[in-house]
């Protein structure tokens, strides 16, 4: 099975999301159809590729391909998966290109003959000293500066050990020595394995089936299957499931810095994170908001989807009548079809068009998640206008996005954040302001936006916001003048500003 094509997104509305991991051991239960569903709860978080891998005990069988998760399966396929463990995933590419031999799940043998199936959500930050490693163990086709995904070698690494140890062991070996964002799901014929950072940077939970267990990103894929949310897969647990129930074992002690745009964008409104649902985190945040930046409007609309919650909290407290000025095309968004030049320059428009008799002469309080480039906010406002706008308040449901993720989302490079150079919040805000040709402009502190989450500001990873790196970057890819533009730019890491917790 070979590449389809190329997917294109032709307007990026907000940053872009990173993977969505699945995986389920259910013997007589269909895993194949159950893993298709657990990843069309999880398509928002990846939508370059698909795949699943089924153990039936004697062997694994992978499909996955470029496209969407109906793209790429069908009755048939599904149908012909049968086993009892499988895991799936949907890819978004953060480090590796938007390939087939990088769609997961990984595939490898081991010497011993066994198989291993791998997906992963998150991005390392040493795969550099990991690269160094396979060389050293002699794993041929490895070397800095290659084209491997970090997925790659975390699988393959993990295949060379599991010659000579159990998975479980292997995992247990090579997992403290990994360093980064990942939550893993994996399997061998048999037996389904979970795992995640020990800083539990991207969310994994565990769910119960009436026969058997299901790992996933987010407890909306538990929902689907009809799974029963039991718990989070903890910061440095490894987990493995078997007929013999749940084992769970520490390969290292949790410092738990969990992403903080998860609650802000990334994960889907009806999940559960750390016991605070999504949604309610988002409505608090527009609540907030509103006591932070009040505007002087005649209906709060939002930039759908990711801007509703917080919009409707921003109605609620403000006074200010909600309405949906916007309506949003479901069906654009990754295409194999490449759009024309003309269709091109139609940009937004492509997704989302004004409901003119709605906002005509009205002053709109308009609320999105984030501002990353400020392309799309500077041609919405536009839009806005052309349709009859009276004025175009702007209000944005987390602080200025001043810095690059390297924990597994893909924002835009540091040149093209639109916050990266101002200095100061009076000056990002005139600077952002004017760039997008809003009428006022409002961004949500980091103080109310963390106290929404209701998380202690000290497990959470906000470097997107305030540059402060909670997990150290070993990598060359990831140096101070690449990171910030200029090597004058300060990047810090926790480990700079203090000690790492035991």
């Amino acid at each position: 099975m070979g590449p389809v094509g190329l997917p294109i997104d032709t307007e990026r509305i907000g940053p872009v999301e990173e993977c969505g991991v699945f995986g389920v051991w259910a013997p007589g239960e269909d895993v194949a159809k159950m893993s298709y569903y657990g990843l069309y709860a999880l398509q928002h978080r990846g939508q370059e590729a698909a795949g699943i891998a089924v153990g039936d005990g004697e062997q694994v069988l992978v499909y996955k391909d470029l496209g969407l998760v109906s793209q790429v399966f069908d009755e048939q396929t599904l149908e012909a998966m049968e086993g009892h463990v499988a895991v799936a995933h949907c890819r978004y590419s953060t480090t590796g290109s938007t390939a087939w031999e990088n769609a997961q799940p990984m595939f490898r043998t081991t010497s011993a003959g066994s198989v291993l199936a791998l997906g992963h959500n998150g991005n390392l930050t040493n795969t550099d000293a990991l690269t160094d490693r396979a060389t050293e163990l002699g794993i041929s086709g490895y070397q800095r500066g290659g084209t491997h995904s970090d997925s790659d070698i975390i699988s393959t690494l993990l295949a060379h050990l599991a010659a000579d140890l159990s998975v479980e062991e292997a995992a247990a070996q090579l997992l403290p020595d990994v360093k980064g964002a990942f939550s893993l799901t994996f399997s061998d014929e048999r037996t389904l394995y979970a795992a995640r950072d020990p800083h539990g940077v991207r969310p994994l939970v565990l769910g119960r089936l009436e026969r058997g267990w299901v790992v996933a990103s987010e407890t909306s894929a538990l929902d689907i299957v009809g799974a029963a949310y039991v718990r989070e897969i903890e910061p440095g647990e490894l987990i493995a499931i078997d007929e013999n129930g749940v084992r769970s074992r520490r390969f290292s002690q949790p410092t738990p810095k969990r992403c903080v745009f998860e609650y802000v964008y990334l994960a889907r409104p009806d999940s559960v994170l750390s016991d605070r649902l999504v949604h309610s985190a988002r409505q608090e945040i527009g609540r907030r908001l509103a006591r932070e930046f009040p505007a002087d409007g005649d209906l709060v609309i939002p930039v759908p989807e990711s801007g509703t919650p917080a919009a409707v909290g921003y109605a609620q407290e403000s006074g200010i009548p909600f309405a949906q000025g916007l309506m949003k095309n479901a069906y654009v968004g990754r295409t194999f079809i490449q759009p024309s030049q003309t269709i091109r320059q139609l940009g937004i428009r492509l997704k989302l068009n004004p409901l003119r008799e709605v906002i005509r002469g009205k002053r709109l309080v308009v609320v999105d998640d984030s501002i990353v480039r400020g392309n799309t906010q500077r041609a919405l406002i536009r839009m806005l206008h052309e349709a009859g706008a009276k004025e175009v308040h702007v209000r944005i449901a987390s602080p200025p996005v001043r810095w690059p993720c390297f924990y597994g989302i893909d924002f835009a490079s540091p040149a093209e954040l639109i916050a990266n150079g101002a200095e100061g919040d009076t000056e990002i805000l005139e600077a952002v302001r004017r760039a997008i040709g809003a009428d006022s402009l409002g961004y949500i502190s980091p103080e109310g936006m963390i106290e929404a989450t209701e998380q202690p500001s000290e497990s959470l990873c906000a470097a997107c916001f305030d540059g402060v790196y909670p997990i150290e970057l070993n990598d060359a890819r990831f140096h101070r003048g690449k990171v910030c533009g200029t090597p004058a730019d300060p990047v810090s890491t926790q480990e700079n500003v203090a000690p790492a917790r035991a």
